[in-house]
């Protein structure tokens, strides 16, 4: 089993290490290949038309210069370009939960959206900040990632990937929750303001908002949480809406 980890805050984030930690309890056949550098709310953008460099670190470790998006990409269409292609994509551990929103900003699950679109099995895992770390993680983490593995059929369908929110503590009971709304990039700053030039940051965190069942709140109560997303998105407009709409076309 071929197992491809890389993530969105960079080739020397603990939360990678742990990944790949737990990975190797699983397979010796372990490839990461992460961004030179902390790509944070990276989405599932691609660097096209222009350079990407590839720097080897290690057997079967690269960092890449562009985007988490891009370390798929350059792992499916040149590590990868004779063959062997992963049976697996673990995106993460992100530093930080990923909840509402988040799963259109975030990096991680930007991965395992690319890994969709190559026809590969993909697992976006996140953790709440100053989680407590302990020796037994990496052992239950891939227990976690081994059974989903063998449960594939279940779950990765064509399109689809699995979001995991992981709890300050290890071992964690496991919950589908609804998917909230807690905002990131609510507000702005004005850090330099010169005539016409205003010059804003938009500073990190959110408010944590939280209603009864979704990823907040059952990540405050201890549960580990999991959710299938695609990318589809296709809500179909109604008969009547598109009756009207070509006959003003006309």
């Amino acid at each position: 089993m071929r197992i491809l980890i890389s993530n969105d805050d960079g080739i020397e984030a603990r939360g990678l290490a742990l990944a790949a930690e737990a990975a190797a309890k699983i397979t010796d056949d372990v490839w990461v290949v992460a961004p030179d550098g902390k790509r944070t709310a990276a989405g599932a953008s691609l660097t096209v038309g222009r350079p990407l460099t590839m720097r080897r670190l290690g057997e079967r470790r690269f960092s890449c210069s562009g985007t988490p998006g891009d370390c798929v990409v350059a792992s499916m269409a040149w590590l990868f370009r004779d063959g062997g292609r992963p049976d697996l994509v673990v995106a993460g551990i992100n530093d930080g939960r990923n909840v509402g929103e988040d799963l259109a900003y975030s990096g991680t699950l930007g991965i395992a959206r690319e890994a969709s679109f190559w026809g590969v099995p993909a697992i976006g895992f996140s953790r709440v900040k100053e989680a407590n770390l302990q020796p037994g993680d990496a052992g239950w983490l891939a227990r976690l990632i081994e059974r989903l593995w063998q449960t594939r059929g279940a779950w990765a369908l064509e399109g689809h990937w699995l979001s995991v929110n992981l709890p300050a503590d290890l071992p964690a009971e496991i919950a589908q929750p609804q998917i909230g709304r807690d905002k990131i990039a609510g507000e702005a700053e004005v850090v330099r303001e010169e005539g016409d030039v205003v010059e804003l940051i938009v500073p990190r965190g959110r408010r944590h908002t939280s209603r009864a069942g979704d990823e907040n709140s059952l990540i405050a109560e201890g549960f580990a949480t999991v959710n299938r997303l695609n990318w589809f998105g296709e809500t179909p407009l109604a008969a009547a809406f598109m009756e009207g709409l070509r006959a003003a076309a006309k």
